[in-house]
């Protein structure tokens, strides 16, 4: 089983940043694949980003490409999601994820395995 935690999360205004951090516990860090994905109100779960476990290949969504940036520091057991010039149409609560599929990132909300609480990201207009 794996712990999942995120942070980060605020109130911000349209054109500002901010970085979530999710921290993970209770299985290899390395051997789990991990993504962001958000949601917001009335609206369905959607991929934001995700990273591969063992190479650390990267995919974005499209409405999320050139301004926010997916890492991982597999000594921390931890994953980051740097959020640029962020838009009031960011605005959702974003989960973290792990995939036990390591080798791969997988756009599917129910591919993952474990999932964080969320963390609400307000971006003000």
């Amino acid at each position: 089983q794996v712990q999942l935690v995120e942070s980060g999360g605020g109130l911000v205004q349209a054109g500002g940043s901010l970085r979530l951090s999710c921290a993970a516990s209770g299985r290899t860090f390395s051997l789990t694949a991990m993504g962001w994905f958000r949601q917001a109100p009335g609206k369905e779960r959607e991929f934001v980003s995700g990273i591969s476990g063992n190479d650390g290949s990267a995919k974005y969504a499209d409405s999320v490409k050139g301004r926010y940036t997916i890492s991982r520091d597999n000594a921390k057991n931890t994953v980051y999601l740097q959020m640029n010039s962020l838009k009031p149409e960011d605005t959702a609560v974003y989960y973290c994820a792990g995939d036990r599929k390591y080798w791969m990132v997988t756009t599917t909300p129910g591919e993952y395995d474990y999932w964080g609480q969320g963390t609400q990201v307000t971006v003000s207009s």
